[in-house]
């Protein structure tokens, strides 16, 4: 079980890490993006044990939203550069795939069960990001020192 929760840590760092390539975040950045999104797939991982995958999602998009915040400070780096590839493995591009396959095999009802859970998932990534964007710049200010002038 360890194991394989380190062999999906190191995946998930990894795939983050290749979307950073594509989005073109500066290479000084790439391992703290690719924290954030490895470290929002364990929380995705230790919360969907039992519980339900959209609310699984939510909390690991609550964490990487904050680690994207706080490593946006610390680094003094735009939030994007570490948020939206820190997002990417939490991105049910699954469901959409088998959403537009039960469709074109014409199951439809299987097709709306993983649509509708799909949908799930998005709402609940975009409520999780706009939850944790909603705190004041200056909370995270906090773990910057200031230089005295």
């Amino acid at each position: 079980m360890l194991l394989t929760l380190f062999i999906e840590f190191i995946v998930a760092f990894l795939a983050t890490d290749a979307f950073c390539v594509i989005f073109n975040v500066p290479k000084k950045e790439w391992f703290f993006s690719g924290l954030t999104g490895a470290l929002g797939w364990i929380f995705y991982r230790m919360f969907s044990q039992g519980q339900s995958i959209v609310i699984a999602t939510f909390i690991a998009v609550v964490a990487v939203t904050l680690l994207a915040r706080i490593f946006a400070v610390v680094r003094k780096a735009p939030v994007t550069i570490f948020l939206v590839p820190g997002i990417f493995p939490l991105v049910p591009g699954v469901g959409i795939y088998y959403t537009s396959y039960y469709f074109i095999v014409s199951e439809f009802a299987m097709a709306s069960a993983k649509g509708v859970e799909t949908l799930k998932i998005a709402v609940a990534i975009t409520l999780g990001i706009m939850s944790m964007l909603l705190i004041p710049q200056k909370v995270f200010q906090v773990l910057v020192p200031r230089k005295n002038k």
